[in-house]
């Protein structure tokens, strides 16, 4: 379903409306986007029930817009002012000016910003998924959110950290989105090209309304949870966002008020997903040495072999604690008792025959298994697994029309799944802190790298049992593909060599228990 095809983006990016620079950026996406004519407009958005109550409702953002000093933003001028012609005739000079890199922009867009933001966001999770190199001494830096330009990088990208950066893009999105729709159809102000004449309409005629600016809204609520994930590509994020909002403007979809709304809007709700970001645990995921030590104590204690990183130095174990950070759609009780019964005891008969299964299976690579372990390595500088299910996400939400905020819903359902799984899944892992194959057996040869952190479950499997729940549900005629690819990228880590059939059984059914809370809630927030 994946298809590799490389777009050259000109970004152009705004000093202020009027003022205009260019710099060039070489941007991969995975899916190719059609100007988005979505079959409804979901005028009832607003009513949605929000993922985390907690952090967001409507009433929470209109207290904030309403009584902040000074106001978010105001109600918007009526467009028989003086002051709203003049943006009209703005637009229409802009637009007797374009240039080749603008229209170039007005098209990028046309797509929809939701799936162009995701695959900019699948983008900067496989450039910063880079692990640190070890230092002379044989330690390991941390990257440092306080000097994301230090070496190594902040972030480090890994699966965890990824799927919490997709979860809270998306959801932060979601309702961003959701927000601006309660304004739009409060005010009701229709596009420019709608008010003038002499306004060309560049982008697909939606209807919506334009005050305030959805792409003005999308466009600052995702800069400002990304430059809070990946602060190293700052600029960058930075001048895309700014083309969203020119890119609007040129087309004639919305006013320079329009735009200012929507970005004072998109701003304020990602300031409440930042405070919640900050305090959900992720601070204290790497833990330090006293813990390392701990978990492999306690596994010895009970007899076990513990789990041993089979890097040269040895590396840290990938973030310990992350099964303590904040899950979306699970309680830390229901965590706990969803996780699996122990794997085989290292000492067992029953280990023994799983080792020697993985050794055959390390031993007859078959062309096939190998065509699939790579297909889902999703290793060092990819978008991890977590983005390889966003990857197939996206072309069934661009197939299926969805407006913004419908599209918006559907990655943060997926996205909320996705993440919760790594929190599943690394508490598991830490709890039982099992070896892996090749550890168990120094002669297996892997057909991938050995990740840096405890074997059962496996990541993938939890992934991939989550994220198929929740598209099955979404796009239920194609619940047997997404069930088929579910199952390949788990068979994937066992014909590689790095996980017992046990990793991969449990963890595609641990996914799938995430899932289904996800789902759970879906059915009845509104939306359907």
């Amino acid at each position: 379903m994946k298809k590799n095809i490389y777009y050259t983006l000109i970004i152009t990016c705004a000093l202020a409306l009027g003022i205009v620079v260019s710099c060039n950026k070489d941007i991969e996406v995975s899916e190719t986007l059609t100007p988005l004519a979505p079959a409804s407009l979901d005028e009832d958005a607003e009513t949605w029930t929000p993922i985390d109550a907690n952090t967001f409702t409507i009433d929470k953002i209109v207290n904030v817009v309403e009584n902040s000093t000074p106001k978010v933003f105001n109600p918007p001028a009526d467009i028989t002012s003086d002051a709203y012609k003049a943006e009209l005739a703005t637009i229409k000079d802009l637009q007797s000016k374009l240039t080749k890199e603008q229209k170039a922009a007005i098209e990028y867009w046309s797509g929809g910003g939701v799936l162009r933001w995701n695959q900019v966001l699948r983008g900067l999770v496989a450039r910063y998924n880079l692990p640190p190199a070890p230092k002379a001494d044989g330690t390991y830096p941390v990257p440092d959110a306080e000097n994301p330009f230090a070496d190594p990088n902040f972030p480090f990208a890994n699966p965890p950290y990824a799927a919490r950066a997709y979860s809270y893009v998306t959801v932060a999105q979601y309702e961003a989105l959701k927000a601006a729709w309660h304004y739009m159809y409060q005010y009701k102000r229709p596009s420019p090209y709608k008010n003038d004449a002499g306004i060309q309409s560049l982008m697909p005629e939606t209807g919506l309304p334009s005050y305030p600016s959805h792409d003005a809204v999308l466009s600052g609520v995702t800069a400002e949870m990304l430059k809070l994930l990946f602060p190293a590509a700052v600029e960058e994020i930075t001048l895309k966002a700014a083309e969203q909002r020119n890119a609007a403007l040129w087309s004639g979809k919305a006013s320079t008020s329009d735009i200012a709304a929507g970005l004072a809007l998109g701003k304020s709700v990602a300031a409440l997903f930042i405070t919640r970001a900050k305090g959900d645990g992720m601070g204290s995921a790497v833990g330090n040495k006293a813990l390392w030590q701990s978990l492999e104590d306690g596994a010895k204690a009970k007899g076990e072999i513990p789990w041993i990183s089979l890097e040269t130095p040895k590396r840290p174990p990938m973030l310990p604690a992350f099964g303590k950070v904040k899950a979306w759609m699970m309680t830390a009780d229901q965590i706990t008792a969803g996780r699996p019964a122990p794997p085989p005891l290292t000492s067992s008969a029953e280990m023994k025959t799983e080792v020697d299964e993985v050794k055959w299976y390390s031993k007859n690579l078959t062309r096939e298994r190998l065509a699939i372990v790579h297909k889902w390595a999703d290793g060092a500088g990819t978008y991890t697994p977590p983005g390889h299910w966003n990857d197939i996400a996206a072309e069934y939400i661009r197939d299926a029309n969805y407006s913004e905020v419908r599209a918006a819903r559907a990655f943060a359902l997926l996205n909320v799944a996705l993440h919760d799984a790594a929190v599943c899944c690394w508490e598991t892992k830490f709890y039982y802190f099992n070896p892996r194959p090749s550890q168990m057996d120094p002669s297996i040869k892997t057909g991938t790298g050995v990740p840096n952190f405890p074997a059962f479950t496996s990541g993938h499997s939890t992934f991939s049992g989550s994220a198929a729940t929740v598209l099955s549900y979404l796009f239920p005629s194609n619940s047997e593909y997404f069930l088929g690819q579910a199952s390949e990228a788990s068979n994937s880590r066992l014909y590689a060599g790095i996980h017992y059939r046990s990793d991969i059984e449990v963890g595609l059914k641990q996914g799938k228990n995430v899932g289904g809370f996800a789902v759970a809630f879906a059915q009845t927030d509104g939306a359907d």
